[in-house]
C-alpha cells in the first residue's frame, strides 16, 4: 500500500526480494496541471510496469473493498506513504504481519509531515523506522531503524530522496528478519513521543523576530509546499533559499535610514534611532548580485531564490534587476 515517489524504492525492494507481490493498493487517479488530466500515481505506473495488479480504492476503508482484500490472502501488508488510514477490519484480517516504513526515528515526528518538521526544526540526524500498524497513528511496536544525517543545505527534495532511498534499504532489512523469524518488536516510549500536525499555507509565513537560522531552517523544511513567504510593499513575495550570514552587530555597512518622529511607520520605511544601525526586523540592509541582506530577530539573513507573486522563480541577481527593492525597505505584511 504506497501512493508518491517516497514508496517506489519499497516497492522495488519488494519486487526484487524473494517474496511475491501479490497487489498494489494505492489512491486513485487524481487530476493534475491547468487542464485537470487525470494523473496516475507513481507506485501505479511501477506496479503495471512489472505486471502487479492494482487496486485503487477511493476509501480503504469501504466494506466492499474488504472481501477484496481478503481475497488476495496476504501474509504481509505493507505500508508506505499510502495517504490513509486502515481500519480496524483491515488489521483484524489473519496476517502474518502489517508493517509500515516511516520517515523519521519513532516515537520522534509522529504524523503526516515528518521530513518537513524535522527541517523546520533544524535536526541533525533523522532517519527511517519500520513499525508494526496499529490503530493509534504511528504508535505500533518498532521492528527496525536506520538514522539518515541532515545535510547542511538539505531542503525536503533532497532529505526526501534519501529517506525514500533509506526505507527501501530498511524494508529489504525488515523482511529478511521476517522471513528468518529473527525480529522482535519494540513498543514505543511513549514518554518521548512528538507529533506534529499537517502543514498549511499559513505555516510559511516569516516571523522576521525569529532567529536567523531558524528563518532559514522554515524555508527549507517547507520547500516546496507549501513554501515561504513574506511581503514586499504588499505583494507577496516568496523565497526558497537563504544563508545566515552573522550576528547582531557584524554588519559593518549601514543603510541611509528614513526616520520617523512619531506614528508607527508602514512597510518600506525604516526606523532607527540616532546613530544606531536599524534594529527592525524584516529591514534590507544590503541588496547586491549576492543576496537581499535582512535583518532578523537574532542575526541576518541573506536571501538568494525568491518569486514574487505571478512572476516566475528566479535568483537574487535577476531579481533585483526586474524588481524594486532598496536598502530601508520593510519586509511583511
Amino acid at each position: 500500500m504506497g501512493t508518491p515517489d517516497f514508496a517506489i524504492p519499497s516497492l522495488m525492494a519488494l519486487m526484487e526480494g524473494p517474496d511475491d507481490v501479490v497487489a498494489v493498493i494505492t489512491q486513485p487517479d487524481r487530476p493534475k496541471g491547468r487542464r485537470g488530466d487525470l494523473s496516475p500515481p507513481p507506485v501505479k505506473l511501477l506496479a503495471q510496469q512489472n505486471n502487479v495488479p492494482v487496486y485503487q480504492p477511493e476509501k480503504v476503508k469501504d466494506k466492499g473493498f474488504l472481501p477484496q482484500l481478503k481475497a488476495l490472502n496476504p501474509d504481509v501488508i505493507v505500508v508506505v506513504a499510502y495517504g490513509q488510514i486502515l481500519s480496524r477490519e483491515i488489521l483484524d484480517i489473519r496476517l502474518k504481519w502489517c508493517i509500515n516504513i516511516h520517515a523519521s526515528l519513532l516515537p520522534k515526528y509522529r504524523g503526516s509531515a515528518p521530513i518537513n518538521w524535522a527541517l523546520i526544526n533544524g535536526e541533525k540526524v533523522t532517519g527511517v523506522t519500520s513499525m508494526i500498524v496499529s490503530a493509534a497513528l504511528d504508535s505500533g511496536p518498532i521492528l527496525l531503524k536506520k538514522e539518515v544525517p541532515i545535510g547542511a543545505d538539505d531542503d525536503v527534495k533532497i532529505l526526501h530522496g534519501k529517506l525514500s532511498t533509506a526505507g527501501g534499504e530498511l524494508l529489504s532489512e525488515t523482511m529478511n528478519g521476517i522471513r528468518k523469524g529473527d525480529l522482535t518488536p519494540v513498543p514505543q516510549n511513549e514518554s518521548e513521543a512528538t507529533y506534529f500536525p499537517m502543514l498549511e499555507k499559513s505555516d510559511g509565513l516569516i516571523d522576521w523576530h525569529k532567529k536567523a537560522e531558524e528563518i532559514r531552517n522554515r524555508i527549507r523544511g517547507l520547500n516546496p509546499w507549501p513554501g515561504t513567504y513574506t511581503y514586499l510593499s504588499g505583494t507577496m513575495l516568496k523565497i526558497f533559499k537563504a544563508e545566515v550570514i552573522g550576528r547582531k552587530g557584524t554588519v559593518t555597512t549601514p543603510p541611509n535610514p528614513i526616520f520617523i518622529k512619531e506614528g508607527v511607520p508602514k512597510a518600506g520605511t525604516l526606523v532607527v534611532e540616532s546613530g544606531q544601525y536599524p534594529k527592525m526586523p524584516g529591514t534590507v540592509l544590503e541588496v547586491n548580485n549576492e543576496g537581499i541582506i535582512v535583518v532578523t530577530g537574532e542575526g541576518y539573513l541573506s536571501l538568494k531564490e525568491l518569486q514574487l507573486e505571478g512572476k516566475r522563480r528566479m535568483g537574487v541577481a535577476e531579481f533585483i534587476r526586474g524588481y524594486k527593492i532598496e536598502k530601508g525597505m520593510v519586509l511583511g505584511s
